[in-house]
């Protein structure tokens, strides 16, 4: 198991919010940190705090994504046309890991990212095992046939915890679908808020 794995919910009680909605979340039994003194009186954040715990939520939403690979993608909104947050948004929403997780052929970011390491999905018709590369809305995202029937799959699709946006089509039967349209922030179905311009404030101290 990655070091990833093994933490994905330890982010959820290190910054006190139930980070991708889901019943599992110990933050719904125990809101306060982990450790023996999470249970202190937390003291009022500084900007530079507040900015930091945006850029961790949304990091960390995203299936812990690293830093170096994370400001990147800040330096690649700050290149592109339009409001910087929004298109940080946009080229999170865009990585395959993403958008198979949007998508519901997996229950977790993280499962997604394995998913796809594994050589389950194709892009336009060729096996892609890099979850981070950015789905173009041209592309055709399925599940490889010999994958159709895995376990983790079928339960992922009947899960009831969330929907799939409206910014995505997909047929659960072929399972295969695509990006319709770029997605904004108001879009996207996060269970927490996410402050993007706190996270480009953060970069562009």
């Amino acid at each position: 198991m990655s070091k990833r794995l093994a933490s994905k919910y330890k982010i959820n009680r290190r910054l006190g919010v139930n980070l991708w909605g889901r019943a599992k979340s110990p933050v719904n039994k125990r809101e306060y940190g982990p450790g023996q003194h999470g249970q202190r009186r937390k003291q009022k954040p500084t900007d530079f705090g507040v900015q930091l715990m945006a850029k961790q939520k949304l990091k960390g939403y995203y299936g812990n994504i690293g830093e170096k690979q994370f400001r990147k993608y800040y330096e690649e909104a700050v290149r592109l046309k339009g409001d910087t947050s929004e298109n940080l948004i946009n080229l999170l929403e865009r990585r395959l890991d993403t958008v198979i997780y949007r998508m519901k052929f997996a229950v977790t970011p993280f499962a997604a990212r394995q998913f796809v390491n594994h050589g389950h999905v194709l892009v336009n018709g060729k096996r892609l095992n890099i979850a981070s590369y950015l789905v173009k809305d041209t592309d055709l995202i399925e599940v490889k046939e010999k994958s159709k029937q895995l376990v983790m799959v079928l339960d992922a699709v009947q899960n009831g915890e969330r929907e799939v946006p409206e910014y995505i089509e997909v047929d659960h039967r072929a399972m295969r679908g695509k990006i319709l349209r770029s997605p904004k922030l108001s879009d996207v179905p996060y269970p927490v808020q996410m402050e993007p311009n706190l996270v480009v404030e953060f970069y562009s101290r």
